[in-house]
């Protein structure tokens, strides 16, 4: 198992507004974790344990709860994603056909690996098991925009075309 150590994150002043506007709108509604979670996810980008912590008292839940929810679900992040996201499927299908290469050049020449984000936050890259398209294979998926039957020689050229 890899242990990640995560920074301490700060929360800046309009970060906690959007925190705090989350929790606001749903605190007594049953249910409201994964919904507050995913709007503070797309509002400040991750989940930092300073704003898990936040969540947690507003919704009047164990931190140890929050947390277990952000890290057992792929699509929340603890790490800062990337302005681009880059998701690289390697099941068996994109791995058969070249997924694997592919994730080893983007990483190369972006000089990340699976899990990371560029110190300038233009870039982030996950390895995903299956994204249910093995007709297409291989796949990577940029944002929400799948690229299908990606030739690993050519997949920089897709990536900077999102620049």
């Amino acid at each position: 198992m890899r242990v990640i150590d995560l920074p301490k994150y700060d929360l800046k002043k309009e970060e906690i507004q959007k925190v705090d506007k989350a929790i606001n709108k749903s605190k007594n509604k049953r249910g409201a974790l994964i919904p507050v979670l995913q709007e503070i996810q797309r509002k400040i980008g991750f989940l930092p344990i300073e704003a898990q912590k936040k969540v947690a008292s507003g919704l009047n839940i164990p931190e140890k709860d929050v947390y277990g929810v952000v890290t057992f679900y792929s699509f929340f992040t603890m790490i800062p994603r990337g302005k681009i996201n880059i998701r690289v499927c390697l099941g068996t299908a994109c791995y058969v056909k070249g997924g694997k290469r592919i994730i080893d050049r983007i990483g190369r020449e972006l000089g990340i690996n699976p899990g990371e984000t560029t110190p300038d936050r233009m870039y982030s890259l996950q390895a995903n098991r299956c994204l249910g398209a093995c007709g297409i294979a291989p796949i990577i998926v940029i944002n929400d925009k799948v690229c299908q039957k990606v030739d690993p020689a050519k997949v920089m050229d897709i990536i900077y075309s999102y620049k």
